[in-house]
Order: C-alpha cells, then structure tokens, then sequence
C-alpha cells in the first residue's frame, strides 16, 4: 500500500512573485524607451533634425550655356534651343522593375530597348548620377513620361540646351558636333567635372575648342524628399559661367560657292568624293573647307540614332570623314613645285637652264613617259612647268636624289601634319631612302625618284598640305600654320584671344626662286594646258595635277585622280602693259589660294581645273561663263 492516502493533493508555488518579476522587467524596459526617446527627441532633439536635414541635402551642378560660333563676317553659324532630354539615375531604378521600364521607355521614345540599356549600363562608376538616354524628346511624349513617375522609376526629364546648326551639311566638316561623353571619355575628363549625361564635342571645332565652349558649371544645394525628387533649391554655391565663342576663319559665302562648284563637277562626272579649300596666302586662314559627300551635323545634335549612324557608315563616299585633312593622297604633278624649286635652291638648274623632253626615258629596259608620249624638246623650267613635263622632272628628281628631294618636301610642310585646329589630321608619306629601308627593307632605286619627282610612287599627302605647301610658295616663302578659328570671343562680345598668322618656318630658299616658281605657274595658263581659264578676266596662276592610284586592270590601266592648285594676283585685272600677266603674277602678294580635288575623276580634261574656274566666275561675281562641260565626262571605262 502506497505511503500516500487516496485523494491527497500536491502543494502549490504561488504565482504573484512571477508576476511582480515580469512586472518589474516591463517597467525597466520602458524606463529605458522612455529616457532614450526624450534624449532623441527632448535633450538632443535639434541636433538630429539638423541631422536629418542634411541627409536630405545634396548639391548638383547648374549647367552653363555652351559657346556659340560665327563666320568672319559675325553671322551665325551655331546657336542653343531648349529641349527635353529623357536621363536615368541608375541607382534608383530596381533591378527587378528594369525591363518593364526599359520597355516603356523604348516604346514612347521609339528607339531600341538595346540602346536604353546602354545608356543605363554606361553609368556603372555612379549609379547616383544621371545617365543620358536620348534628347531633343518632343514636348508630348515628355509630359507622358514626367506623368508616369511613378511606374518609372529614376527616370527624369530635364530641360537642356540642344546645339543648332543653321546652316547644316554646308560646314558640317569645319564644325563637327556634339554628343553624349561615352564612359571612355568620361574616365578621362572626370576629372575636369564631366558627368555621365555630358554632352561634349566629337569632331570639328566641337572637339578641339571643346574646353573654350563648354563653360564652367555651376554648384547649387537642393532639398530632396524620399523619392530622390528635388524639393527646393536652398542656395547656390557657385553660378555658372557660359563658354566663349568662336568667330572662324570661313566666309559662309565663299564656302557655298566652294561646294556649288565642286556639287557641279560631282553631279556630271559621277564623282565619289571631292574637296575644295580657299586659303589666304599671307595669313593661313581657310576662307573655305568643302569635303564632299557630307552628312548634316543636326543628326547628331538631334540624337542620331544607331540605323541613321549605320547608313552614314555605309554610304558611298564616306561622308563622316573630312577628305581635307584625313586621307592621304597622291599628289600628281602638284609636287613638281618641291622638284623645281629644290633644284633651283641647290644650284642644280636655273631659270636659264634647258632640259630635253622626250618620248620617254629609260632605265634598264624600264621606260618611263612623258605624259603625252612625244616630249616637247628642249624646255627650261617656265615650260617644263608649264607643259607639265614629266621627262624634264625625272631628269630633275634625279639631279636631287631621293633624300635631298624629301628635305625639300619636308620644307615645304609635306609629310607632317600642318597643325590646322581641326581633329583628325594625318600626316602623309613622305618617302626618304631611311623609310624605304624601314618599311620595306629594300633600297631606293632610281626609277622611284623619278616616280617621286612627278609625285608618284609612296608620295601621298593630305589636299591641304598641297595647297600650304603652294601658300608658302606664292607669298614668298612663309609656311604657316592654317588655321579656321579667327578669334574666341567672350559672351559679351569682347575678344578673349586673337589667333594671329602662326609661322612655321621661313623657307631657306631665295625669294628669286619663288619668283621663278610663280611666273612658271602662270606658263601652266599661258600655254592653255589648262584650256581656257587663261581667257577668264583676271591673273591667276596655277598647277594641274594628275595622280594614278591603285592597281593596275585588264588592260593594264590605273585609275586617277585631278588636282589644280591656283591662285589669284592682288590687283587681278589683266592689264594692257602686262598682257600675258608675268610682271603681275611675280609678285608675291596674293592673297587668294584655291585648290580643287577630284577622287578618281578619269574624265577628258582635268575635273579639277573646270572647278575652280566655276569658283571663281562665282567668287569675283565675272560676267563670263567659261567653264566647259565636254572636258568632264568620263573616258571610256575599260
């Protein structure tokens, strides 16, 4: 039997000591809220307001308005319209809603989704920072963006200034455009305050003035709420500074009539690319730069998008690239100015001295023609210039040897760029026994003098460089440095900086030998090798130039491109006492250079000459059309 009786119960604990031990605890703990909250908001309480404050506060950039450019007659070249840009902060932007709002936006901005998420990705060094998608948005289509905030996120539109370009393609090459900075060029000017939705200059004048544009940004502090939208503007730091302007060399006027006559030559030929540059001879300002195929500088401005750039990749002629400045070219019978004048300051012939033309020369079983495969017998250099000879010239390359014609070639500012201020420029090929060595571990051989006394062979240079190296010979020796930029103005109009004629060098070549070398320009018109220009009713002188290029066909021809390089004497009118001009063309005061270039012309006459003599017509305003038509069209192709 169990020690304990049926029906017996346990003794209890009482509970009232766990309650007061649960009581006390919940006191304590409130205790302890209670004074943590009035030192948070009683004791300390204006400290961290102050706290809160400024984690609201952030300070952001004030754009500044970018500097404007004029011809050198003060028109208006480019100006700055209000548009809406569509920006995203990348950081507040969720990863899961990114599609979706990538989408949206591709299908209001009608552009690819593929673009957006670059634009968006091109921001990975700071997500905080806007990155730019696209601009000049239309007013419609950014209210409907600003009113769906909500469903997309960190998408902003600002209000920026878009650049206009009034006149268009006509000096797209010299003006170049701007653009959205791509993260390349952001890790290099990061530094100097870019930020990731910058627009900054990608070519012409755009990019290499792009510091003396841009100005200087200002700093402001903001108020912003939870949702990272700015509340107020508290106060600026620092205002911003619009850019300079630029006041260019190019006369709008001249440069119309540049294109109008090269567009002409083109449009009858079937011609791919052409140039035409004005220079004057005693400064190196470009009074006129025409590349053509061109494209219209808006496009890009406006936001071109990628099948636009696409289709000016692929269209016939290269149309983004200044034909100018950056391609090298053969410059035909252009260079024998380096020949002439290299032999006549080294004493190997005078004006005096007399070379027979022939048929054709010949080294070893190689026979190298005259380019009318007769000669003209015995000729000094006025004739030999004047005819073009090329037998007299390989006689004279060869008198020089390869290297003593590349010092002169280098004299005369060939194979180096020439420093114009515009992006781009390629220096040329200047052949020397050291290059050929270099490149081809082969030595020169004397039939590639002659081929580089007539500028043939590795001889190839930029049309600008032919026509400096010709500047310098018509105003007495001075090779300057050209320049399209006259002066940067302030935005009050003031003169910041005047770009005077920068010299180069002064030719080591007696000023009598650039006599010789300019009345023998006039011989090339006198002689009518250039046709009927001679009968236009000014004095001007002048050098054709035709250059074989590529490989030979079937038929064991090349195809050529036309060259003519003119200039135009101070006083032009032909006068009575002077009538073939020679007294005046000596002078060494021109201050009028043009030269016309013509990518695989293969017409009848020179494409090139017929160009520059419709310039002209349209430039002096003569009542006389000379120009003629049959000498364009093409030889019969093979």
């Amino acid at each position: 039997m169990s020690d304990i009786a049926l029906g017996e119960t346990t003794p209890r604990t009482p509970l009232w000591p766990r309650f007061a031990v649960f009581g006390v605890i919940i006191l304590l703990v409130v205790g302890a809220l209670g004074a943590r909250l009035f030192t948070l908001q009683i004791a300390n309480g204006g400290y961290y307001a102050g706290l809160a404050r400024g984690n609201s506060l952030t300070l952001q950039p004030v754009r500044s308005a970018r500097g404007l450019v004029f011809d050198r007659t003060g028109r208006q070249l480019v100006d700055n319209v209000p548009t809406f840009a569509v920006k995203i902060r990348p950081a507040e932007l969720p990863l899961a809603e990114r599609p979706q709002v990538v989408a949206r936006l591709a299908t209001l901005l009608d552009m690819p989704a593929s673009e957006i998420t670059e634009a968006i990705d091109s921001a990975a060094g700071n997500r905080f920072e806007l990155a730019r998608v696209t601009g000049d948005v239309p007013t419609d289509v950014a209210r409907i963006i600003a009113e769906q905030r909500l469903s997309l996120p960190g998408v902003e539109i600002a209000v920026e200034a878009r650049r206009n370009y009034l006149f268009g393609p006509l000096v797209s090459q010299v003006l170049g455009f701007t653009g959205s900075v791509t993260p390349e060029e952001l890790e290099a000017l990061g530094s100097l305050g870019y930020l990731n939705d910058d627009v900054i200059g990608k070519q012409g004048v755009e990019r290499s003035f792009e510091e003396v544009l841009r100005g200087s940004y200002g700093v402001e502090e903001v108020e912003r709420d939870a949702r990272g939208e700015v509340v107020r503007v508290r106060r600026t730091l620092a205002d911003p500074e619009p850019g300079n302007s630029l006041e260019l060399t190019i006369d709008v006027d001249i440069q119309a009539d540049a294109e109008k006559a090269m567009k002409w030559a083109m449009d009858i030929v079937g011609l791919e690319r052409g140039v035409v540059i004005v220079m004057n001879p005693q400064t190196g300002e470009v009074l006129a730069m025409v590349s053509l195929p061109t494209y219209d500088d808006n496009l890009f401005a406006r936001g071109i998008d990628s099948q636009q750039y696409q289709d000016l990749l692929e269209a016939r002629g290269g149309p983004l690239k200044n034909y100018a400045i950056s391609e090298n070219f053969p410059p035909g019978s252009t260079y024998k100015l380096v020949t002439g004048a290299g032999a006549l300051a080294d004493g190997e012939i005078t004006d005096q001295t007399k070379l027979v033309s022939r048929p054709y020369l010949t080294i070893g079983s190689t026979k190298y023609y005259e380019w009318n495969r007769q000669g003209w017998g015995p000729i000094d250099i006025y004739d030999g210039f004047g005819h073009s000879s090329d037998t007299f010239f390989y006689q004279v390359a060869g008198m020089l040897g390869m290297d003593r014609l590349a010092y002169w070639g280098d004299q005369f500012g060939f194979g180096t760029r020439t420093g114009v201020d515009l992006p781009n420029e390629v220096p040329g090929i200047l052949p020397t026994t050291e290059w050929k060595q270099r490149v081809f571990n082969l030595p020169v051989y004397p039939g590639e003098v002659y081929q580089a006394g007539i500028g043939q062979g590795y001889d190839t240079f930029t049309p600008l460089q032919v026509l400096n190296a010709y500047t310098a010979m018509i105003n007495g020796g001075d090779l300057f440095r050209p320049q399209v930029v006259r002066r940067v103005l302030a935005p009050d109009g003031s003169v910041v900086q005047d770009f005077e004629p920068d010299l180069i060098r002064k030719l080591p070549i007696d000023p009598d030998v650039f006599r010789i070398m300019r009345q023998a320009s006039r011989r090339v018109l006198t002689l009518y090798h250039t046709y009927n220009l001679v009968d236009l009713p000014l004095v001007l002188g002048g050098k054709t130039g035709t250059a074989e290029f590529g490989v030979r066909d079937a038929q064991g021809d090349l195809r050529y491109h036309s060259w003519f390089v003119g200039f135009v004497a101070k006083d032009p009118e032909k006068r009575a006492s002077d009538p073939n001009g020679m007294q005046t063309i000596a002078r060494d005061d021109s201050e009028l250079a043009v030269l016309a270039f013509a990518y695989d012309s293969r017409t009848r006459g020179n494409a090139a000459t017929e160009v520059v003599k419709y310039f002209l017509q349209m430039h002096y305003e003569l009542d006389v059309d000379l120009r003629l038509r049959s000498l364009l069209s093409r030889e019969p192709s093979p």
